[in-house]
């Protein structure tokens, strides 16, 4: 650590100190006042005698609300929360207010490291501090997904006592009510509570439908509309087993599947992560280490191709880390917190000006392009409108542009700047120069900068110019004393300089890489879209054999028929939504035909075989027989569905491992390795050379 920065260190805590002792003079003051006394006095008999935790987060919760960029992680937190945490107003600020503090204390902490790691260097700096934006968010819904699972744990216990219970009373809204005044399980119970509220109330089915767009998972979505349709349509014995219990069954089957994938999940990401973005904390002690042992190299991570380099990995990184969020919460079931009514593309397009230049560029409905987009959406599942997308495309585009033309000038002026101010002197291959060395070297790069300045702007200077103005002794008297041959090297060395420092401007080809560099960060939003449909692809097979579960939930229970399980599998359908929906909508002007068009939608031959037996239970035979293989191959079902999770988990960890690497296998190969061996090399050969040449 430097002196300057420690002494800045010493201030902001005396700082810091001195603001302490005046307000709690001020507060001290304050409390001797005869009113606030009074009020102590009539308090003291209500006022809890130690510390609360409680009050803490509650108190918390109403200061965050106040600071505005904290306020948008407080909301977001919120918003899961409150559909666990169903009418419990306490219990989600105390967790959001939590929640939000332990992410705070992480990267406080986390922020005073980076800035002294990277002090030195404000472009790595700045990206990380701006990182931790990103960070922050990972952090978050981790903590919250750990209230998630924890719920829905607590549901498989729940149903274990739903069991017993319904075996005591034989009805099930009464099993619900005993089973909900557990106070252990809070999370639950309150489900448990706002489930029973739905199946007494006079209008059960449409406080379902109610119930259904806030809860938590699907899992209670399954076992909410399985209790209804027995309280309706009653209860039945198949092989002498309840078909409730029996269903019961099958829906904690599901959960405890579901759960060993998020922890499998959980064990394979939890890392990847942090490891794509930990290398780049590495970027200056590599630098600072390789310019220690190997002088030869300051050239390199002090110029033009070390910027570009560093550049160049802060953005892999970057898209890295979003890659591998992507990829793991394409496995979660989560509900999507995200603000999609008025979010602030929408504002912005509500501006006539915006509004008119964005309109520019989206494609015209019923066109190929429209088609195409509006397809990556569906299969991506994304709930921006397109105009959210092109706003986000041309406002990427815009600010590449600008940002590149910003570091291209950047480069330029830094490749100037290293002209003028590197020591002039052949470097040892291995160790550093000595202090006397260095000075020397000083010297001549000075001097050297004495004829730049004169020269600087002269595309027609030559070597018989410099040497001219060395022997008159006009710009410096360095050279008066030189041999002609001294001369000559010196003349060389600083027509380099002066047709580098000249050469050093804005180029035709750059205006195109950035123009280049702007198109990619337009298509980007459109290539995470694909992504995101290529992961979800992923999810056919275990979207499937739920759907095969839910079949086997309905197929037993009397009145139940066809268009009654194509409204099931809507509901929890994510990846076949919208050609079921599509099923759904046009069932009424004929079952065989609109199941036919669903089976021209889908190319998934698993899910085909799902609609062709429906087809069958619409006219042929009962539903029952229809997936008759469904009850009897049952085991077969569920082993294929462990298998099928393990393939699933294997892939997106495969895919997963190689993205989040990437970053640390090029810092050290393409920023430590590849530096040394080429410009070592490089540096060799011109040794070697210059050997010849004296010999």
């Amino acid at each position: 650590m430097s002196n300057d920065i420690l002494m800045y260190l010493l201030i902001g805590v005396g700082v810091i100190f001195i603001v302490i002792v005046i307000a709690y003079l001020m507060l001290r003051k304050k409390m001797q006042s005869s009113g606030v006394r009074e009020i102590e006095r009539l308090r003291a008999g209500t006022k809890e005698k130690k510390f609360s935790t409680e009050i803490l987060y509650q108190k918390l919760y109403v200061k965050y609300l106040k600071i505005p960029f904290i306020k948008r992680y407080l909301l977001k937190i919120r918003r899961r929360l409150e559909i666990i945490n169903i009418d419990d107003e306490y219990l989600t600020r105390k967790q959001a207010a939590k929640i939000l503090t332990n992410a705070i204390l992480i990267i406080i902490p986390l922020t005073f490291a980076i800035v002294m790691i990277t002090h030195e260097n404000t472009l790595l700096m700045m990206f990380l501090l701006i990182f931790e934006i990103f960070l922050a968010d990972t952090i978050i819904n981790g903590m919250v997904d750990k209230i998630d699972n924890k719920l829905l744990r607590e549901q498989i216990n729940f149903f274990s006592e739903i069991r017993h219970a319904y075996h005591e009373y034989n009805m099930v809204e009464e099993a619900i009510y005993q089973v909900a005044q557990d106070d252990e399980q809070v999370e639950m119970s309150r489900q448990a509570e706002k489930i029973y509220e739905v199946l007494i109330s006079d209008d059960p089915e449409g406080e379902l439908e109610k119930y259904y767009d806030v809860a938590p998972n699907s899992y209670l979505k399954e076992f909410a509309g399985v209790s209804y349709l027995t309280k309706e349509f009653g209860d039945r014995k198949v092989d002498g087993a309840s078909l409730y219990l029996k269903n019961l069954n099958n829906i904690t089957q599901e959960m405890q599947l579901e759960i060993l994938k998020r922890d499998k999940l959980d064990y394979v990401f939890q890392s990847l992560s942090l490891i794509s973005i930990v290398p780049i904390l590495f970027m200056e002690p590599i630098k600072n280490w390789a310019v220690g042992q190997f002088s030869f190299t300051a050239s390199f991570y002090n110029g033009r191709g070390g910027m570009i380099m560093q550049i160049l990995i802060l953005v892999l990184t970057f898209v890295c880390y979003l890659l591998t969020r992507k990829l793991k919460d394409n496995g979660s079931v989560n509900m999507n917190t995200k603000n999609t009514e008025n979010p602030w593309q929408a504002k912005l397009y509500k501006i006539k000006l915006v509004k008119k230049f964005v309109d520019l560029f989206i494609p015209k409905e019923g066109t190929k392009e429209y088609r195409k987009l509006q397809q990556n959406m569906k299969d991506a599942a994304s709930k921006d409108k397109m105009e959210w997308i092109y706003i986000n495309r041309l406002l990427l585009c815009l600010v590449t542009f600008i940002v590149s033309i910003i570091v291209i000038m950047y480069l330029h002026n830094l490749v100037i700047q290293n002209v003028y101010t590197d020591p002039t002197a052949n470097f040892d291959v291995i160790g550093q120069m000595s202090e006397k060395q260095t000075q020397s070297a000083m010297e001549i790069t000075e001097s050297d900068n004495d004829y730049i300045y004169h020269f600087r702007g002269n595309t027609e200077v030559t070597e018989d110019d410099i040497i001219r103005e060395m022997e008159r002794g006009r710009i410096n008297q360095d050279y008066l004393e030189s041999t002609p041959d001294e001369m000559q090297v010196a003349a060389e060395r600083i027509l380099d300089k002066i047709q580098l420092v000249n050469s050093e401007n804005m180029q035709w080809f750059e205006i195109l890489i950035a123009m280049v560099l702007a198109v990619i960060a337009y298509n980007a939003p459109i290539w995470m879209l694909k992504f995101q449909a290529k992961m979800r692809q992923l999810e056919m097979e275990d979207e499937v054999m739920q759907f095969q579960t839910i079949i086997l939930m309905l197929m037993r229970i009397e009145r139940v028929n066809v268009e009654i399980i194509l409204e099931w599998l809507e509901r929890y359908a994510n990846i076949f939504k919208e050609p079921i929906s599509k099923c759904v909508n046009n069932y009424e002007s004929g079952p065989w035909e609109a199941l036919e068009q669903l089976k021209e939608d889908v190319s998934y031959q698993e899910f085909i075989r799902i609609v062709e037996s429906l087809q069958a239970a619409v006219e042929k035979i009962p539903i029952a027989d229809a997936f008759d293989e469904l009850d009897t191959e049952r085991d077969y079902y569920q082993a294929r569905r462990k298998e099928s999770n393990e393939r699933l988990i294997s892939r997106k960890g495969m895919i997963g491992r190689g993205i989040g690497f990437a970053p640390m296998v090029v810092i050290f190969v393409g920023y430590l390795i590849i530096p040394l061996v080429f410009i070592g090399l490089t540096s060799m050969s011109t040794s070697m050379s210059g050997m010849q040449t004296s010999y």
